[in-house]
């Protein structure tokens, strides 16, 4: 592949990452989750005047949220590893037969590491 093409997958990546980054903290400040407690997510001292079904919601929100940051994380490292590859010229190769991966897949999802036959197989 040549330079152009690996600059393109580069800055396709990084703005995949930056996103992502986002991702983290709007939800990190939506929910506090860097809050060791749940109440204090939604900012109360005591659950006293709380309906249950309230504290349920607030739980739920709080969990999908811890959820949405495990796959930005995730996401995250998959876009780092892509990029690792870039680096180390191995970008765009198969990692399981080294065959080149078709630039249709690379343009659809940038931190593909098998051709599509290979994922089937799995």
């Amino acid at each position: 592949m040549d330079r152009e093409k690996l600059n393109h997958y580069k800055q396709l990546l990084l703005d995949m990452k930056e996103e992502a980054k986002k991702e983290l903290g709007e939800n990190d400040k939506s929910y506090n989750l860097s809050k060791e407690y749940p109440d204090d997510s939604i900012g109360e001292v005591t659950n006293y005047d709380n309906h249950p079904a309230d504290l349920g919601t607030e739980m739920f929100e709080r969990e999908k949220a811890a959820t949405l940051n495990s796959q930005a994380r995730q996401r995250i490292s998959e876009i780092e590893h892509a990029l690792d590859k870039i680096e180390k010229g191995k970008y765009g190769y198969s990692e399981a037969s080294g065959k080149p991966i078709p630039e249709e897949r690379l343009e659809i999802e940038p931190t593909a590491r098998y051709l599509v036959e290979e994922v089937d197989n799995e």
